[in-house]
């Protein structure tokens, strides 16, 4: 009896982020619907797709210690070439290049996304924090909040919310700040890997909503990921929850950033996060 894993039992996460090798610092892929958003896949996955790419390459040394991704267009649910290129080597970290295309229906090849990554060897060091765990209620002692209708990907995950929901009235009423709090779990669980932080670290709506309780149209264009976590605090996290925490900074000109962290149960911060979100008024 074979005993090749099935598609049935390979987590949706995992569907989601497949690749397949297509040449020399080349994979190839096609999103799908497992956890689609309003116009393409949640972006978290197509960073961790990004991440991915680095993680196959027979070349690369390290850990992931820092992802960043461009959105340059929407990504269609069509197939995708994935382009992850080591750009330089040192004894400690590789710097990567990392591309992603589709051809479209009128048979043109357009940038879907483009980004940069660094992997590291992990030395034992002094270490602190700045950003202490937050004392919240547990996980356990709070309900699932019901996915979103219509958005796929909010039906891969059991969040529970502890504070900054959307707003109940899109009233325009401004709110004082646009912190959320909640914890995040992979639905059916997962272990935690440096895929899936790179997706949860996109968890967050953009907090413009929660500072104006206005339909703003909002996208990221960018984000950063930073991995603090290594292989004994992903073994230790296990298959989670992560309490994940985000607010925004700065509101102008059409764009304003937000930050995030994700901390592990036991009160280990795992990511921290920024992107830059467009927004029309």
């Amino acid at each position: 009896m074979s005993s090749e894993p099935t598609h049935q039992n390979i987590h949706t996460f995992d569907q989601a982020t497949a690749l397949q090798p297509a040449g020399p610092h080349h994979w190839k892929g096609q999103p799908g619907r497992l956890y689609w958003n309003m116009v393409g896949p949640f972006g978290g996955t197509t960073a961790a797709t990004l991440l991915h790419a680095v993680l196959l390459h027979p070349e690369r040394i390290g850990e992931p210690a820092a992802l960043t991704v461009n959105y340059a267009a929407p990504l269609a649910d069509l197939p995708f070439v994935l382009e992850a290129r080591p750009l330089r080597t040192n004894r400690s970290s590789q710097h990567w290049l990392l591309l992603m295309t589709q051809v479209d229906t009128e048979g043109q090849t357009i940038t879907v996304a483009s980004g940069t990554a660094v992997t590291a060897l992990r030395r034992g060091t002094w270490a602190g924090s700045e950003l202490p765990h937050p004392p919240v209620t547990p996980a356990e002692n709070l309900s699932p909040r019901p996915p979103t209708a219509g958005l796929a990907w909010s039906e891969r995950y059991d969040l529970r919310l502890l504070d900054g929901d959307l707003p109940t009235a899109w009233d325009g009423a401004h709110a004082d700040d646009s912190l959320t709090r909640l914890w995040i779990q992979d639905l059916p669980p997962r272990p935690i890997d440096f895929l899936s932080l790179a997706a949860m670290s996109d968890m967050f709506y953009p907090r413009i909503w929660r500072r104006r309780a206005l339909r703003t149209p909002a996208g990221t264009v960018s984000m950063t990921v930073y991995f603090h976590a290594d292989q004994a605090a992903l073994a230790a996290a296990g298959s989670g929850p992560l309490l994940g925490e985000a607010r925004g900074q700065e509101y102008r000109h059409g764009f304003f950033d937000q930050r995030a962290q994700l901390w592990s149960a036991d009160g280990t911060i795992m990511t921290t996060t920024h992107q830059l979100v467009y927004f029309r008024d």
